[in-house]
């Protein structure tokens, strides 16, 4: 079966891209190469010894998607594509309503149009907003979202809902937590463009020389130390979530027509333990200084996994130390791509 994975080349796509190959899928991949670079390709096929189509496509054009899809036929789409940086979205959010939302307008118009009914879509926790009590479920009701990025995850999950209730489509929600790590392979991994956002290739990035130091930003929240605590999750657990989560549709084995999963440890860690557990596993010690909190940050967000360790039969297996090893690991390589 032919998948097609929209921004196939970013970090969870790609790593899901190799799940997809170890299942005995041909997964096709689109990205813009806004936040990647066409370099991952030729690791991917170096991981997965096969050839993998690749077309540099922005989803915002529909007449590119719209020659793509007469090109290749689909089974399924897992869609990746969009921008994720929390604070960004707050300093512009124009650039993420147009980007996140006008891609997945487009590429469910293009489904219909295709009569293609199968769609695992990347989610995010920050669609629960707020929330005070933990861990969170699925059936934890929003509170007040605080970042725009957050509320297009919010609308797209809404838009995919309404399609449904209209159409044949059939879709997957994955709420991520926080992912981290790398391939084991070294060949893969988080390399964003410009500046990171996230916290692990920050961290990396100051151990290996390439930042002096970093910031943490807050160190007056209630929590036990002061720092924001996030649920951290190996990227390639993931990445087989969404492949497990693809087969459950295609065999046609949904309660509903949209459906959605937490994907987290369910475990929370504060910035400050991953910091001291980077340094216990790598041996290298980390210069950070505090810095005062940035809009749109929660205090602790942590997930309840019993929803998709009962339907999916999927829980995290990876450790934070293997994660945070990986992470290591690709960093180092880096240089060598």
């Amino acid at each position: 079966m032919k998948i097609l994975v929209t921004g196939g080349l970013g970090y969870i796509g790609s790593h899901t891209v190799v799940s997809l190959v170890e299942n005995g899928f041909t997964p096709i991949i689109i990205d813009n190469c806004s936040n990647a670079t066409p370099k991952v390709l030729s690791n991917l096929e170096k991981i997965t010894g096969k050839a993998i189509p690749f077309y540099q496509i922005d989803i915002t054009n529909l007449d590119a998607l719209h020659d793509f899809f007469t090109r290749e036929k689909i089974d399924g789409v897992i869609h990746f594509a969009g921008i994720k940086a929390v604070g960004e979205s707050v300093k512009n959010p124009i650039k993420y309503y147009h980007n996140n939302l006008t891609g997945l307008t487009h590429l469910l118009l293009k489904m219909q149009e295709f009569e293609i009914h199968h769609l695992i879509f990347s989610s995010s926790c920050t669609i629960y907003g707020d929330v005070k009590t933990m861990p969170i479920a699925e059936h934890t009701p929003s509170q007040k979202l605080l970042s725009p990025y957050a509320n297009t995850k919010k609308v797209s999950e809404e838009i995919i809902a309404d399609v449904a209730s209209i159409q044949p489509l059939r879709a997957i929600s994955l709420r991520y937590f926080n992912p981290i790590g790398a391939h084991p392979s070294a060949l893969i991994g988080e390399l964003p463009l410009g500046e990171p956002q996230n916290l692990l290739p920050i961290i990396t990035q100051v151990a290996i020389g390439k930042k002096s130091t970093f910031a943490v930003y807050g160190n007056d929240y209630d929590t036990p130390d002061g720092t924001c605590v996030r649920d951290y999750i190996h990227v390639v657990d993931i990445a087989e979530a969404h492949v497990i989560a693809l087969q459950r549709i295609l065999q046609n084995e949904q309660e509903e027509a949209v459906e959605v999963f937490n994907l987290g440890s369910g475990t929370g860690y504060s910035v400050l333990e991953i910091i001291r557990t980077f340094e216990k596993v790598t041996g290298v010690p980390l210069s950070y200084t505090f810095a005062p909190r940035r809009p749109g940050d929660l205090a602790s967000i942590y997930a309840d996994t019993s929803k998709v360790e009962k339907t999916l039969g999927w829980k995290a297996t990876r450790s934070l130390e293997e994660a945070l090893e990986s992470a290591w690991n690709w960093q180092k390589n880096i240089p060598q791509l």
